[in-house]
């Protein structure tokens, strides 16, 4: 599926003329409850709001909730909206992709989530506007959902926004932690998708020119926060967005979000914690646990890439420059600085860790391997 992009300072006052090109005149709009305000998009968007019909649905939830969601479907439904608009940071848009994908099929939620093959059709039309530097979702044609402790992960052209407004602006106002942990998560999944099974040329692309540009701003988008780093940081996001649209993220995204949904770990701190123990694990792949069908040299070769990107000689090296770079940005090493104290607490991460991104994986991963791994970073 084809989307339409908008990039840059003040991009966001296309999305007036944008509406009325589609012909929307009743806006179904999913914010955050603070960063609608706080990004300066509700002040850009002002004449708009007053001219046209306009249902908020404000994301209150830490996570997009299966339960919520069904709620913003039925709010969706009696709004009778033509249009969907999110504006806000990744929760927000997966959630606004969720209630719009769900909102267009014939069965439950839940048999979507069971039936991947029952999914059909296209919901409104949908424009994600991301207020952080971080998760890439307004690229990408995943959403993911919780439904209790458990987390899924649709997919479908269908979810992808029809239109994506990255404008970063709308990021200036983020503090130096919301930037370092919405940061150091396009880092990961630039890293990530490079090394991944269904990684190609142009994913590569994507992620080296990613990588480049993380590498040049993020420590200053945090400490500094100028206008030249705070828009290379929405670059490499949406760049490492469309990264993961191609091949998904791996392990260290896999691991992280039971640490993010059972010990309220933000997102972007669970996945980077792990990312160093990875690189040198998967660095170490040989023929036997290969899981990448183009062999064990493509897999060293690519990371030994992720090497000369990072400025690093080896791959020992590179551990201790992601290391560098996460205790750079104020984020913690350790998942005793995080409040997983015990190894009860990391053999809980390892049996609920998603299969179905480990199997991503340029090595094949045990769940020894892997309580393993959450030692080295205990």
């Amino acid at each position: 599926m084809k989307q339409t992009e908008f990039f840059g300072e003040g991009s966001i006052t296309q999305l007036k003329q944008l509406l009325y090109d589609m012909g929307a005149k009743r806006i179904f709009l999913v914010t955050g409850k603070n960063s609608f305000e706080k990004s300066g998009a509700k002040a850009a968007m002002n004449d708009l709001l007053n001219e046209l019909t306009v249902k908020r649905y404000e994301v209150i939830s830490e996570c997009p909730d299966l339960e919520f969601i069904k709620a913003g479907m039925n709010d969706l439904r009696l709004a009778e909206s033509d249009a969907v608009v999110a504006v806000g940071g990744g929760n927000v848009i997966d959630t606004a992709k969720a209630v719009n994908f769900f909102s267009s099929q014939s069965i439950t939620p839940e048999e979507c989530i069971r039936s991947v093959s029952n999914i059909k059709g296209k919901g409104l039309p949908l424009v994600a506007i991301p207020t952080t530097s971080g998760s890439g979702s307004e690229a990408t044609h995943f959403a993911v959902v919780y439904s209790g402790d458990v987390k899924h992960s649709l997919a479908a052209e269908s979810i992808l926004p029809d239109v994506a407004i990255v404008d970063p602006e709308l990021t200036y106002s983020l503090s130096p932690y919301q930037t370092a942990v919405s940061g150091i998560d396009v880092f990961c999944q630039a890293i990530e998708s490079a090394w991944a099974t269904g990684s190609n040329d142009e994913l590569r692309k994507y992620s080296r020119e990613s990588l480049t540009l993380i590498m040049r701003s993020f420590i200053s988008a945090v400490k500094m926060s100028s206008a030249e780093s705070r828009r290379n940081m929405s670059l490499a996001s949406n760049l490492a967005g469309k990264a993961i649209n191609i091949s998904k993220t791996t392990a260290p995204h896999a691991v992280s979000y039971s640490m993010t949904r059972m010990f309220g770990i933000p997102h972007g701190q669970a996945v980077c914690i792990t990312l160093g123990e990875f690189l040198k694990f998967n660095y170490e792949v040989n023929s036997a646990d290969c899981n990448d069908s183009r062999g064990e040299a493509h897999v060293k070769c690519t990371i030994e890439e992720i090497f000369k990107l990072t400025g690093s000689s080896d791959v020992n090296d590179c551990m201790e420059k992601i290391k560098s770079l996460i205790r750079s940005a104020g984020l913690k090493t350790n998942l005793r600085d995080l409040g997983i104290d015990s190894t009860d607490k990391l053999e809980l991460i390892a049996r609920s860790t998603n299969a179905e991104r480990l199997s991503n994986n340029p090595r094949k991963i045990t769940q020894e391997v892997l309580l393993e791994i959450l030692k080295n970073v205990y």
